[in-house]
């Protein structure tokens, strides 16, 4: 069977195919593709022999999934798959595995990242310092204390929870289903908004999170509050969380996922909103965190290769 990597997967060539060597053998011919194209008769171009693809964040629309004809099985090396044309792929039988839990401690750790920036106004004091300046308007926050609110206690809400009591937080959670988290309370989402001073998202992009922090859901946050967004971009109505920052409704926010992927329109609100960090979904991308995806990629394979798929989204 052919494998094609239709995508960079953010490891070295030669690393990344030594690694499907050592987990697959000979038991497929793998072509790996060094560039990302987005164009869907060029994507067509590169899969339509294949019986697995191998993808990360490429949007792989109804046209891809139709156009390549022999695929048997998607690979995809992220944990969403909101940029995948799954009902295509449901009607055509192919199976759809993720990499589920290769990026927990990535995540986690630009989430506390983007907020200690904000809290001890790393980005200004950098700015000022390089100019001769003094600490004077850059006084900070500890985070000891303060009300840490979770949306989501997945794999990686669960770790930010645990790192948020680490830090001394009183920390709260919403979440589709309540899990048994030491030193976590459970609370309504309308109830953790208002009463947090820290919010940060970890739910995945579907119907019912699409839009889910939107203007009244934002006017419910407390004017010293920070938001924290490192899911899905489309979960926040970007327009009214811009409205709420330049108007100094909430006190700041730490974004790393946009509607669409970068590079982002300059025109794009949060990018002209006050208190705000951006990063470019880099989120999950960490050395380590894109080895663990490649070899759990490569595990996804050669378990559907023998019969029995595993991480099955679809």
């Amino acid at each position: 069977m052919k494998l094609v990597i239709i995508e960079p997967l953010g490891v070295e060539r030669e690393v990344l195919l030594q690694m499907a060597k050592e987990s697959l053998g000979d038991s497929v011919e793998i072509v790996c593709y060094d560039t990302r194209v987005a164009d869907n008769q060029t994507l067509i171009e590169r899969g339509k022999d294949a019986g697995i693809i191998a993808v990360s964040n490429l949007p792989l629309d109804k046209e891809v999934i139709q156009g390549c004809g022999n695929l048997k099985m998607l690979a995809v090396a992220f944990t969403g798959v909101d940029h995948i044309a799954m009902e295509a792929c449901k009607e055509r039988g192919i199976t759809v595995c993720n990499c589920s839990g290769y990026s927990t401690a990535a995540v986690s750790d630009l989430v506390f990242g983007l907020l200690i920036s904000i809290y001890r106004n790393i980005i200004p004091c950098n700015e000022v310092v390089r100019k001769s300046g003094t600490k004077e308007g850059l006084v900070g926050f500890e985070l000891e204390g303060k009300k840490f609110g979770v949306v989501g206690t997945g794999a990686i809400g669960t770790r930010v929870c645990s790192i948020a009591k680490g830090f001394g937080c009183e920390v709260y959670a919403y979440s589709r289903t309540v899990k048994q988290l030491d030193g976590t309370q459970y609370v309504d989402l309308d109830t953790l908004l208002s009463l947090c001073d820290i919010v940060s998202l970890h739910v995945p992009l579907n119907d019912s999170t699409r839009g889910l922090i939107n203007k009244d859901k934002i006017a419910l946050m407390k004017k010293n509050a920070v938001l924290i967004n490192t899911a899905r971009g489309a979960v926040v109505d970007s327009k009214a969380l811009a409205d709420a920052l330049n108007e100094g409704r909430i006190a700041g926010a730490g974004i790393d996922v946009f509607e669409e992927e970068p590079p982002i329109n300059p025109e794009h609100p949060l990018l002209n909103a006050k208190h705000l960090i951006a990063t470019p979904h880099i989120a999950f991308a960490t050395r380590e965190a894109l080895i663990k995806r490649a070899g759990i990629l490569f595990d996804n394979i050669k378990a559907f290769l023998n019969g029995i798929p595993k991480n099955r989204v679809g």
